[in-house]
């Protein structure tokens, strides 16, 4: 039988929710993140923002100057947003028993054989968006083909709200159309040199030999390249994967040089990664900074902690030790910037990184603020109560 896997993708989800539950912001532009005056970045904005061309990991001194007055701003609320997002999960697992989240807003499902109890695959991507709506009150755009990419694809071709099947029969027209930036390894470095060469659609990068492929991109993203361009990808969806990591990273939709916007987002990056770590139960002891600098270059640096944390406080710091660490600070335009928390122990250890022992005991004040804190952002909102950090040092 046919594979047939689904993607679902919440429609501006923080924002979203944010009307949600307060109705007197519909309709209106909802930007969450920093408010106006700051120095931090939209997290994510709602519809009505983004017809002014406002988009996430805008500088919000930017995004403030284009947005009318009546516009709502929103600091995230990460607690709320998690417990929807886990009510989103389940009731996905009552249409398939093969879930795959791979964030906070979107999910894989293999919806193989589906269609002897449910029907064809818009009935199936009808019955998901459905189900999102009569639990939380949402819409989610969907996308159902053979595999991962074609999924993905299709749930990103009609937004917000939208539903798109691409049969195995049907992927190449579905393809063929598309801009060479759907494709993954295809960037603002590689785009340029392939559209020398007269190349503008994924249906002129199928029709080139494989080995111009390999000389222009290297064997590996050449090739990679040329099987996505056909429709090849992988067709598997995994519930049970251990996770590896936690990371949060954002693209910048104008190149940044700043460095307090990079500070900002790196603070707002390494609260979220310690929050999800904690509602977890998990604890890591290597800190990755994750930078792709203009055109596309991406590099990735690690810190490994004395003691294992998942204090916000302790992974902005090393990510920010780990960028100041560098000669781009200042100096190279960054695209994409995010944090990561790796190296699971079992028992986490809230260390300092500039501290002798490197250990705070369990059961600590410092052990016992994160309760608190974490306990009213479950209750009331992250908006209620939020811990300052410290500005480091030049």
């Amino acid at each position: 039988m046919p594979r047939l896997i689904m993607h679902v993708d919440l429609d501006a989800f923080y924002a979203a929710v944010e009307q949600r539950d307060r109705p007197e912001w519909r309709g209106r532009p909802v930007v969450v993140g920093a408010a106006p005056g700051g120095r931090g970045v939209v997290a994510t904005c709602s519809y009505e923002a983004r017809r002014y061309g406002v988009h996430s990991a805008m500088p919000i001194a930017v995004a403030a100057r284009r947005l009318p007055p009546e516009t709502v701003y929103v600091r995230p609320d990460m607690a709320r947003y998690a417990r929807v997002s886990r009510e989103i999960m389940t009731v996905l697992q009552t249409l398939s028993p093969v879930v795959e989240p791979v964030s906070i807003d979107e999910a894989y499902l293999d919806c193989t054989g589906l269609q002897r109890l449910i029907g064809p695959p818009e009935a199936i991507g009808r019955r998901a968006k459905a189900v999102i709506r009569e639990a939380v009150g949402l819409t989610a755009s969907v996308g159902l083909g053979p595999n991962r990419l074609i999924a993905k694809l299709a749930s990103d071709s009609h937004k917000p709200d939208g539903l798109t099947v691409v049969p195995a029969g049907q992927v190449q027209a579905f393809l063929d159309p598309m801009p060479l930036a759907v494709l993954r390894g295809v960037g603002v470095k590689t785009a340029p040199r392939l559209e020398r060469l007269g190349l503008h659609s994924v249906g002129d990068i199928r029709r080139l030999p494989l080995e111009t492929l390999r000389r222009q991109l290297g064997a590996r993203a050449g090739t990679a390249v040329h099987q996505q361009a056909r429709g090849i990808a992988d067709d598997r969806v995994y519930p049970a994967r251990e996770r590896q990591s936690i990371s949060k990273e954002t693209t910048f939709g104008t190149d940044v040089t700043d460095p307090e916007v990079l500070r900002e987002t790196l603070r707002w990056a390494a609260q979220e990664v310690g929050y999800v770590a904690r509602q977890e139960g998990r604890a890591g002891s290597v800190v990755t900074l994750k930078v792709r600098l203009h055109p596309f270059e991406t590099h990735t640096r690690s810190g490994t902690l004395r003691a294992a944390t998942a204090d916000d406080r302790m992974l902005f710091r090393t990510a920010w030790a780990l960028l100041q660490a560098e000669h781009w600070l200042g100096r190279r335009a960054v695209r994409l910037i995010g944090v990561g928390l790796s190296g699971w122990h079992s028992e986490p250890e809230q260390g300092d990184l500039f501290a002798d022992s490197g250990v705070i005991p369990e059961g600590s004040d410092a052990d016992r603020l994160h309760e608190t804190l974490d306990a009213i952002r479950d209750k009331f909102g992250k908006g209620m109560i939020q811990r300052g950090m410290a500005r480091p040092p030049s």
